[in-house]
Formats: structure tokens, C-alpha cells, sequence
């Protein structure tokens, strides 16, 4: 069997709905289904969803405010009074600035930006910036994707005589900043319909009521900023977005098109996957290493010799937040293996001065893919006794409610339920992890802390094909909210597996239900191999593609998590490689079954082992849940029988090493022992220590049939053998072969060699399956695992 590596928790879906939309949309049932489980349940609101380019987007003037807003900055314009957008530092906040930079610009308006330094200032509005832009004149200052939680940098810039516009997109607390105007998709009492909207997506709100129309140029920028910034691929922004793509798709920005084809991607075919791993993390980078300016440049830059060179700038400032990234989170799990007892600390909070605190975010989503925990990530300031932290967590613990708990030690935090960000004095870094940890082990349950992958639709392999992967399609783009689909295959057989690429870390297998095939890729997923038996059946999860080569379309998965309910069988009998094989059961706490002292005292050394030399020892040998390797065969069969007898092994390895082989060795018939008594009795007496060798050349047998049948005749007191010599006894009655305990071993050792040893893998499996209590485990397992 083979345990996945998270919890699969398999939709329930509506039948009924679903064979509606199938039938009055013309669309697969798995694409259907997967409507219904999204929540969408009429035509209306699939074609809504399926063709969201098309669909109306909100009027702005149902904003609060946006009315007031939208004549406060004509006014400005008007009267060319200075205009100061304040943005943020992520893709999010970079892409918001140019949104409104631009629509300013083009309205003639009198407009600069301004974005603070993550190190310097942090994050959001400051005093020290406010009063910068009052000592350079500044009458108008508009945040985007930033400002609802400054408080006290409104209340300044009212003192100093300067009007604060907010347009943001998160989480409100309970005060709101006395500004001049707050455009907020989700602040009490707001009437805007969607409440989700990125901090680029309030701002190109704002531009498009200052406009008086849709303006479709900034859609590239609003879809870049929605899908970095991990807000709901749903309703708006997916209108937003889609429209978006498209936009990018033909971008005249000279800087985008310079850094997509410094990543190695096309404009043209981009898409939302593009977006999140290529573009949205190269904007991030200025912003985490040094300042988000360049960011800005490169977004809105006509020179085609500039956009190259910050093109190049960004792309080699990404290189180097990948690095810093990998050595921060190296030393941040070493810390944690080193310091800290998993079973205790059910919240992980670690820090260390000197860690960049432009990328502890980053960290802290790396070691919760690593322990699965709620985790913080300090960046310590030795000189100030201060820490900054970036956190994440896991589904059942919401980050922001558990650290307002704690808001009495934590002079600045803010985030939502999975993702955080605050400061604290040094000293109070171990009460945050008392009590963080306190309130986890009140909240979260064992099961918690193994991932849940939410799997949407079961289907078989003959369900699979071209023309319904194609239609998957239109669900994209994919993102929070809508996440790409995880589909499960049952009960489907292993019919090839290996490990591929260049360092053998990925995984490629092949799955069979009866005449259909599927093949499937599983990246990172190169050390399942051996944890997988040909012929073995098993449940995947992942997401279907379509994979091309030489003009030639086929349907595969690319798998995300592989299970096994049953027992397996591998069939090591020949291998040459069993070396490697040991050295991998060794570290899988493998158990090695000797019945031969021999081979005990030859091959155990430093293996967890055990010879076997009665049936007693075998019938109280508990295997259960264990990896067994059967090294060798025992002298009589009920001895296998009774290991492996009603219990539940996880996996059985059948070795059965034997220097003798002897099913293909000389068997002797009763005619042969008739032969050779008579052959005997006419000679009376025979050196066989002389002339042993070239009877069985005479004869065509090996010499060890000789031996052999010689055996027999004196176990059964046809003959006594001395000095190498045989003489025949004088005869005192019929005796059969059978009483003679060699020629019984060696009946029995022949039938088991052909029961394990020359047998295929399906005999020998049914062989197993016939004893083994295999039955009841798998539904206890599935039960366990979906």
C-alpha cells in the first residue's frame, strides 16, 4: 500500500444539475461537474462564467464616495494642484500606480508617485513621507492598494492642509482613517456589489469613473496585479482578468514584452499561469530587495533601450531573491529540526537577524509546505530590538483573529486569515510562540495537520479524452477561487513506471483500465518509483492536459498525489540490482525474512531481520503495516504460509535467493531410480567417488542426480554407502520413494520453486491474496484517506 500525501476530500456533486447543464450546454459532463461544484447551477450563470469576457462590469458610482472623489481630483486637474499617488511595493501595488499614473498623465494632471522603501519606512502610509510631500507641496494624496489601515497619516495630512483619497482593497479594522474620500470594495456599509477586487482593480475603478468610459489599454496592468496579488479568480476579477489576457496578449509595453522574453515566453501565448509565475514574481523582486521604482519605470517606459535595461535589472534582481530565498529557508528548517519538537510546537515561529525581510514571506510559505504549520518568520533588527515578520498558515487557523489575540505585543500587524505581516520587540518574540501554540492546540485537531487537496470529479480513463480536456479550457483562468481542477482516478493499474529527468526527481507512469491508457507526469514525484509495483492498482490525483509531440495530441494527467489501498507485490526474483534495493528497504524499515541459517549468517549484518526456523516462529511473527523482503525459501511451505497468514503487510518484496536451483536440474523419474537399482544390483558394488561422473555422462544426467537417487536408495536401506562406494542391501521388502525424507525435500523444494520462484507476478500475487487479509483493510483505508 502507499499512503498519500495529503487529505483527498472528494466533491459530492449534484447528478441532476449536473446532467442538465451537460445536455443544455453541450459540454462534457465533466466540465459540468465542475460548474456544480463551483456553485454555478443554472444556464445563466454558466454562460456568465464560461464567457465572463463578455459580461457588463460594475458601474464605479457605486463606490461610497466615488462621486466626491472622482470631483476632488477634477479640481485638482483643473487647478494643476500637485497630485501625489502613494502606492505599494508588491505587483499588486505597482501595477495600481501605474494604473492611476497613467490615467493622471493623460488627463493633464500634475501628478508624481511615490512608493515607500519596505526596509526603511515598511509598509503603507508613513509620517515621514507625508510630511516630504507637504514640504514639496503636495495638495492631493490618492494611496492605492494601501491606506485603510493609516489612521494616523490621516489625521497628519488633514493637520498639514492635505487631502487623503484611500483606494484599497484590504481588510478593514474596526476605525476607519479620517480621509477625504475611501473608495473600498468591502468597508461597512459598502454598496459596491463585489467585494473582492485586487488594490489594481479599485484603482482602474477610480480611472474608469475619472474617464467617463471602460478603459481597456489598463486591463493588461489590472490582470497582472489580480492574479499576483492571489485575490478570487471569481466574479469581476475574472471578467477583469479575462479581458486582461487578452489585452496582454498584445501589450504594446515595451518592458513587459523585454521581460517575457528574458523568462522565455512568448507575449502572444501568455496566460494566467504566466502571470503568477513569471511576471507577477520579477515586479515583486525590486520591491523585496531594494525599492519597487524600477518596477514602476518598466511598466509605463516608451524607450525601448530603457525597458531592455530594466528589463534585464528586474529579471537579474529575481535571480538573486531566488537565491536569498533558498538560503534563508535552508537555515530556517534547519533551525526548526534542530530546536524545535514538532508534537509541541503546533505553531512554528522562528527568526534570525540579518534575514532579508523583503522575502520572509516567501520563507514562511516554504516551510509550511515543508511541516504543514501555521508560521512566522522574523527578519531581527539587532540594533533596534525590533523584529519584523511575515506569516502563513494552514486551513483551520486564521492568522488574522489568533494574532489580534496577541495584539498587546505586537505594536504593527495586519493581513487576513492565511497570510500576515507585524512587528515586535525581541524580547517578546517566545510569549508570541506561547501563545500562538496555546491557542492552536485549543483549535486545530491531529487531522489538521496533514494537507487537504480538494478533489472535484472521480472519472474513469474511458471518460478521458481530447475533446473534454479541450473544453476544461473555458473554466480558466485559473486562480483563488476558481483553482485548477483535481480530478481522481480510481482503481486504475500501474502498467509502467520510471524515474525521469535529468536528476531522476520526476516521476512518469503509465495506468490501464481494462483497453484504455493514460499517461501521467508527476514533477517532484521521482522518489514514488520504487513505491510503486507493476500491475498494482492505484488512485491519482491530479490535473488533465494535453500533451503535444510531433503533431500528435494525447490526453494525460500531471500527477499531484498517487495512493495505493492495497498490498503490493514487488517481484525482485533475478534482480541485479538488489544491492540498491537493500539499501532503500533499510531506510523504509524493511523487514528481511531468512528461513536459511546460512544465508542469516551470510547477508543480515545491520539489516533488521529475522531467521525463521519452525512454524511457530512464523505464525507469531507480526508483519502488519511492514515492509517485508523474502530473502530466501523455506525448507517446507506451511512455514510461508503461516507469516503471511490473515495479516496485512504494506508490501511484500519476494526475493527468494537460492544458490541451487532445483527445478531445471536433472529431476530423476521412477524409471530412472529403476534404471539405476538394477544397474546397482548387477554390479553389487560401484565407486561412485571414481566413476560417478561418467555414469551421469553415460546416461546424459548431472552428476548431483547420481548423488541424489544414491541418497534415496540409503535412506530407504536399499543400499549402504562407504569410502565412496555403493553396495546394494540384500532387499527386505517393497519401500516407496516417498518415505524417503530427501526425496520428499526435494519434491517440495521443485513444487516451490514452481509455485514462487518460475511463476508469473499474477500467480504469485493470487498466491498472496489467497492468505493475506487484505479485504477488510481496504475499506478501512478508504475510509481513512477520502
Amino acid at each position: 500500500m502507499l499512503h498519500p500525501n495529503s487529505r483527498w476530500n472528494v466533491h459530492d456533486t449534484n447528478q441532476q444539475l449536473t446532467n442538465e447543464l451537460s445536455q443544455k450546454l453541450n459540454i462534457a459532463p465533466l466540465v459540468a461537474t465542475l460548474l456544480v461544484n463551483r456553485g454555478i447551477s443554472t444556464v445563466e450563470e454558466a454562460n456568465s462564467f464560461l464567457y465572463a469576457e463578455k459580461e457588463k462590469v460594475y458601474d464605479p458610482f457605486l463606490f461610497q464616495d466615488m462621486e466626491k472623489t472622482v470631483e476632488r481630483i477634477n479640481l485638482a486637474i483643473h487647478e494643476q494642484q500637485p497630485i501625489l499617488i502613494f502606492g505599494d511595493y508588491d505587483a499588486d501595488g505597482v501595477t495600481s500606480t501605474t494604473v492611476l499614473l497613467e490615467t493622471l498623465s493623460e488627463m493633464g494632471a500634475n501628478v508624481t508617485y511615490y512608493i515607500p522603501n519596505r526596509f526603511s519606512e515598511g509598509y503603507g502610509p508613513n509620517r515621514q513621507a507625508f510630511q516630504k510631500a507637504y514640504e514639496e507641496g503636495i495638495q492631493l494624496i490618492i494611496t492605492v492598494d494601501t491606506g485603510i489601515a493609516a489612521l494616523e497619516e490621516a489625521t497628519q495630512a488633514k493637520e498639514l492642509g492635505m487631502d487623503l483619497i484611500i483606494t484599497d482593497h484590504h481588510e478593514a479594522g474596526k476605525e476607519l482613517p479620517e480621509a477625504f474620500s475611501i473608495i473600498h470594495p468591502n468597508t461597512p456599509g459598502s454598496t459596491y456589489p463585489y467585494k473582492h477586487l485586487a488594490g489594481v482593480g479599485v484603482a482602474f475603478k477610480l480611472a474608469h469613473a475619472l474617464k467617463g468610459e471602460l478603459p481597456e489599454e489598463l486591463l493588461d496592468l489590472v490582470a497582472i496585479g489580480t492574479i499576483a496579488d492571489l485575490v478570487p479568480l471569481n466574479g469581476e476579477n475574472r471578467t477583469l482578468v479575462k479581458r486582461g489576457l487578452n489585452i496582454l496578449a498584445r501589450t504594446t509595453r515595451l518592458g513587459l514584452q523585454e521581460l517575457c522574453e528574458l523568462a522565455g515566453h512568448t507575449i502572444s501565448e501568455i496566460d494566467e499561469e504566466t502571470v503568477g509565475f513569471t511576471i507577477g514574481p520579477r515586479l515583486n523582486a525590486p520591491g523585496r530587495l531594494e525599492h519597487a521604482g524600477p518596477a514602476v519605470q518598466l511598466l509605463k517606459t516608451n524607450n525601448s533601450t530603457e525597458a531592455k535595461m530594466l528589463a534585464e535589472e528586474i529579471d537579474q534582481m529575481n535571480n538573486d531573491r531566488k537565491q536569498i530565498v533558498s538560503t534563508i529557508a535552508d537555515e530556517a528548517i534547519q533551525i526548526v529540526k534542530d530546536h524545535f519538537d514538532l508534537t509541541e510546537n503546533k505553531v512554528i515561529v522562528v527568526g534570525k537577524s540579518g534575514w532579508n525581510s523583503g522575502v520572509i514571506g516567501i520563507v514562511a510559505s516554504r516551510l509550511v509546505e515543508k511541516f504543514y504549520r501555521p508560521t512566522i518568520i522574523l527578519s531581527i533588527d539587532e540594533e533596534t530590538g525590533m523584529a519584523k515578520g511575515s506569516a502563513r498558515s494552514i486551513k483551520g487557523f486564521n492568522l488574522f483573529e489568533n494574532l489580534s489575540a496577541c495584539s498587546d505585543i505586537l505594536p504593527h500587524f495586519g493581513g487576513h486569515s492565511m497570510a500576515a505581516g507585524m512587528s515586535l520587540a525581541v524580547e517578546n518574540i517566545e510569549t508570541l510562540r506561547q501563545r500562538l501554540n496555546e491557542l492552536a492546540n485549543q483549535q486545530l485537531k491531529p487531522e489538521d495537520f496533514m494537507p487537504v487537496t480538494e478533489v472535484e470529479a472521480t472519472i474513469s480513463l474511458k471518460e478521458i479524452n481530447i475533446s473534454t480536456i479541450s473544453q476544461l479550457g473555458q473554466l480558466a483562468p485559473y486562480g483563488m477561487g476558481n483553482p485548477k481542477p483535481q480530478i481522481l482516478i480510481e482503481n486504475a493499474m500501474i502498467t509502467s513506471r520510471k524515474k525521469i529527468g535529468a536528476n531522476k526527481n520526476h516521476l512518469r507512469l503509465t495506468l490501464g483500465q481494462k483497453d484504455d491508457v493514460l499517461d501521467g507526469v508527476g514533477f517532484q514525484l521521482g522518489h514514488l518509483e520504487p513505491e510503486l509495483s507493476l500491475g498494482a492498482r492505484a488512485s491519482v490525483i491530479g490535473e488533465l492536459s494535453i500533451n503535444e509531440w510531433n503533431n500528435q495530441q494525447k490526453p494525460q494527467i500531471f500527477l499531484k498525489d498517487v495512493a495505493i489501498k492495497e498490498w503490493q507485490l514487488f517481484d525482485l526474483r533475478g534482480n541485479r540490482q538488489f544491492e540498491e534495493w537493500i539499501t532503500y528497504l533499510k531506510e523504509k524499515k524493511g523487514l528481511f525474512i531468512f528461513f536459511s541459517e546460512k544465508n542469516f549468517e551470510k547477508y543480515s549484518s545491520n539489516l533488521d531481520s529475522i531467521c525463521i526456523t519452525d512454524k511457530k516462529v512464523a505464525e507469531h511473527l507480526d508483519i502488519n503495516e511492514r515492509n517485508i523482503i523474502l530473502f530466501d525459501l523455506p525448507i517446507h511451505i506451511e512455514w510461508l504460509e503461516a507469516v503471511v497468514k490473515d495479516k496485512i503487510p504494506a508490501a511484500i518484496y519476494a526475493y527468494f535467493h537460492q544458490k541451487e536451483d532445483h527445478f531445471f536440474a536433472t529431476v530423476p523419474t521412477r524409471n530412472h531410480f529403476k534404471w539405476y537399482y538394477a544397474f546397482l544390483l548387477k554390479r553389487g558394488i560401484f565407486d561412485l567417488k571414481r566413476y560417478g561422473e561418467d555414469l551421469a555422462v553415460h546416461k546424459g544426467w548431472s552428476k548431483e542426480t547420481i548423488s541424489f537417487m544414491s541418497k534415496v536408495f540409503f535412506e530407504l536401506d536399499f543400499v549402504t554407502i562407504k569410502d565412496g562406494s555403493i553396495k546394494i542391501n540384500p532387499q527386505k521388502g517393497k519401500r516407496d520413494l516417498e518415505d524417503s525424507p530427501t526425496y520428499k525435500m526435494k519434491q517440495e523444494q521443485i513444487k516451490m520453486e514452481k509455485e514462487f520462484t518460475y511463476s508469473t507476478y499474477n500467480d504469485l500475487k493470487k498466491w498472496f491474496d489467497e492468505r493475506l487479509a487484505q479485504k477488510v483493510l481496504a475499506e478501512e483505508e478508504i475510509n481513512t484517506w477520502i
